[in-house]
């Protein structure tokens, strides 16, 4: 019996707002750091509308990038275990094996679809963290915008629909898990979804604090913005991520005027005092 909708959206929301508090804070590598740039920023939209438009308008891109997410996912699911997120062992990469079983023998039922579904948010973790680890983070924080701006655009168009619908029906040989999207009982989210989500996450990583309200802010709109599914069938669920970013840095920007303001009272009252002469 399938799950309804509601705890099935639940459960997703759950892990794409997990995806936000997972990374770690991005580690300094020589050999990345040479590669760094503002272009990094692109990523983010370009994995979107540039597959988007790869699957309408080139036959087999679906499959292929059905097999690339079978490779890939659960190699960069361990990597996220073993090294990309927090709390993060080495040994811990093995639990990747066990989920990838799961995933292929139970791919039917909710357990499977549960492992599959954490190997691919497992996977852009560590995405997320190689990609701030290169981009700067002004550049990467508008780089999310940008996703997010052009998600709704792709599903205002009716541009996302018919592709995405290929990419979630390709199957992959033998039975093997699909990897290259995620369904967890009633509900589908794609790849992106919780791309982004490890992008904020990431960004975010080097402020704990801001990072787990970034998680929390993430779920709590998510939920509301999902409450909209009662009236439509498809949503960009990329803009509460990036709604989140955008509450966050408001945050920020009004804490830090706050301190700025506080820390020019003390010049300015002394400056007011007037001299005596001696």
């Amino acid at each position: 019996m399938a799950l309804a909708f509601v705890p099935s959206d639940a459960a997703m929301l759950a892990v794409q707002a997990g995806v936000v508090l997972a990374p770690r804070r991005p580690p300094v590598i020589p050999r990345l750091q040479r590669l760094s740039g503002p272009a990094w920023a692109l990523v983010p939209i370009a994995s979107i509308v540039g597959v988007i438009f790869a699957i309408r308008y080139m036959s087999g891109t679906a499959t292929g990038l059905t097999y690339l997410a079978l490779v890939a996912v659960p190699i960069l699911a361990a990597a996220a275990l073993g090294w990309a997120m927090r709390g993060s062992k080495p040994w811990f990469a093995l639990a990747a094996v066990p989920l990838f079983v799961l995933a292929w023998a139970d791919r039917t039922t909710l357990v499977g679809q549960g492992a599959a579904t954490l190997l691919s948010a497992l996977s852009c973790v560590t995405l997320g963290v190689l990609l701030s680890a290169v981009t700067p983070p002004r550049w990467l924080k508008l780089g999310i915008v940008l996703m997010a701006a052009a998600d709704v655009w792709l599903v205002a168009t009716d541009l996302l629909q018919s592709p995405n619908s290929v990419l979630v029906a390709a199957q992959p040989p033998a039975g093997l898990p699909q990897l290259q999207a995620e369904v967890f009982g009633t509900v589908s989210m794609g790849y992106g979804d919780l791309f982004v989500a490890a992008l904020l996450g990431a960004v975010l990583a080097h402020q704990w604090r801001r990072q787990w309200q970034a998680a929390v802010l993430t779920l709590v709109i998510a939920g509301c913005f999902d409450l909209l599914f009662f009236f439509i069938n498809e949503l960009p669920a990329t803009v509460p991520v990036a709604l989140a970013l955008l509450v966050t840095e408001s945050w920020q920007w009004r804490q830090q005027r706050r301190v700025s303001v506080a820390l020019r009272r003390p010049s300015m009252r002394a400056d007011a005092i007037p001299r005596q002469a001696r």
